[in-house]
């Protein structure tokens, strides 16, 4: 493939005609980054997705780019709403994984002291796991309202408090959702994982603001040096995965209906304004509210922790919650001409500019608050969106740091048990359901997360406003 490189950060993959793209792929990552990123078969990937009918502007990579099931990982690329296609790949199978963010009324030093105490509450009250069967017990008739209403719907009952859904990307709950079309068997499998972490990557970790780099933007979101915040990543669990692979398969059955041709069958899809299209994008606003609701009751829970520990006067606020596995239709300028889009975005997060109207009132002025994780034994990242998201990446960015190892090459060779005294002598504390939860996400998983976030501050995508560290790591 030829890769053409403009500024050291913006890299370009010119349109094929003779493998059928119909657009370019512009990658964003630093030459270290791109060295990486040659490595596995993510760039092929976006020039898949440059393939699909209807995409409007070019297939984007963000610097995180890795390998995935049909888009890659870090992938962004928006349909043309009339006439282009929805591709359940496009968003990933834990639909609307997504990370909150929470700060707390306690500084390091508070916390420091009594970590150990707070991870093994948080451990005992957060279910985690595989299975996860979680504390919030619902029936089939709350989880239609669940699917509908989201984080609204946990905090009318009881799980939190009435600020936290206006504080949450669409506050709380997607549009468009309709139950009937989330399967039996999905919905067997989401029933009982209400407010669970999950396994695999999800985490919640405690952590302290290290770094301010930008002060009006951190007193905007409230936050400040040395306060302890706490980082909650899960998504849609058993119910979205479960969405995800009914769809592939019904839009593999039926993509010869519509003669639609494409260079991998990972890439299923359907016209938007086509029954199977409409039925998905209904299943997965379902499946996005699910993982809402999920994350709300995590939040509720975890303030119980903090307060046993603590005190009943500890604070827990929600910061924001922003998806990052996600389809949306959303309005863009492309060539002097404002367009109807569906924005799928995989592993990849919204960033919106000062101003923008669907930021709550309270941030507008400092723009959409944006949270990447690095690693449990590195560092995470608040941002704030910029305009350069608005006029060169359908207002998105990164959504962690990219994997760089497989889950079975990181593990060769290692001892968990080792490990996790590693971490714990440089002051962080990990508990985790299983062996493999910690030696499948060790920080030399991972790429350099301070290089990823370079690049789109570099870019004009986001701004840094605070740089955290990890002090104890749920894992499942």
């Amino acid at each position: 493939m030829r890769i053409e490189t403009t500024d050291g950060i913006r890299h370009r993959i010119p349109r094929d005609a003779a493998r059928g793209m119909r657009t370019d792929v512009v990658v964003y990552a630093s030459e270290a980054l791109m060295a990486h990123i040659r490595k596995d078969l993510s760039l092929e990937q976006a020039m898949n997705v440059a393939t699909l009918p209807g995409i409007a502007g070019p297939s984007l990579a963000m610097p995180d780019i890795h390998q995935g099931y049909g888009f890659p990982i870090g992938g962004v690329a928006a349909m043309d709403f009339a006439d282009g296609v929805v591709s359940p790949g496009g968003v990933g199978f834990d639909i609307n994984c997504g990370v909150r963010l929470v700060r707390t009324s306690l500084s390091e030093s508070e916390v420091r002291p009594r970590l150990r105490d707070l991870i093994q509450q948080i451990f005992r009250d957060v279910p985690c796991g595989t299975g996860g069967s979680g504390r919030v017990k619902i029936g089939a008739r709350d989880l239609d309202r669940v699917l509908s209403e989201g984080a609204r719907w946990m905090v009318a009952n009881g799980y939190g408090e009435a600020r936290d859904a206006e504080f949450a990307e669409a506050g709380g709950a997607l549009p468009g959702a309709d139950p009937s079309a989330v399967s039996e068997r999905a919905r067997e499998r989401g029933l009982p994982q209400l407010g669970t972490l999950g396994s695999g990557n999800h985490f919640l970790e405690v952590q302290f603001v290290e770094e301010i780099h930008e002060p009006a933007a951190a007193s905007a979101y409230g936050l400040r040096e040395q306060q302890v915040v706490v980082l909650i990543h899960s998504g849609s669990r058993g119910l979205g995965h479960q969405v995800c692979t009914d769809y592939v398969s019904l839009m593999n059955r039926n993509m010869a209906r519509y003669n639609i041709q494409l260079p991998d069958r990972q890439l299923a899809c359907g016209p938007i304004a086509s029954e199977e299209g409409r039925q998905y994008l209904a299943a997965m606003a379902a499946a996005a509210n699910f993982a809402w609701a999920n994350r709300q009751g995590i939040l509720h829970f975890l303030r119980g922790a903090f307060q046993r520990i603590f005190s009943k006067d500890t604070r827990l606020d929600l910061v924001y919650d922003v998806c990052h596995n996600i389809a949306k239709r959303e309005h863009y300028q492309i060539d002097g001409r404002k367009r109807e889009l569906l924005v799928h975005r995989k592993g990849a997060t919204r960033a919106y500019p000062p101003g923008h109207r669907e930021i709550p009132a309270d941030y507008r002025a400092a723009g959409q608050p944006v949270f990447i994780p690095g690693s449990m034994g590195t560092a995470s990242w608040v941002l704030a969106g910029a305009p350069g998201s608005i006029a060169e990446t359908f207002g998105s960015v990164c959504h962690g740091a990219g994997r760089l190892l497989s889950r079975t090459a990181v593990r060769k060779g290692k001892d968990a048990k080792q490990e996790q005294q590693r971490l714990e002598d440089r002051g962080i504390l990990v508990r985790s359901e299983t062996r493999d939860g910690i030696l499948e996400e060790l920080p030399e998983a991972y790429k350099n997360v301070d290089e990823v976030i370079e690049v789109v501050h570099r870019a004009g995508l986001a701004r840094k406003v605070a740089r955290l560290r990890p002090m104890g790591v749920i894992k499942g």
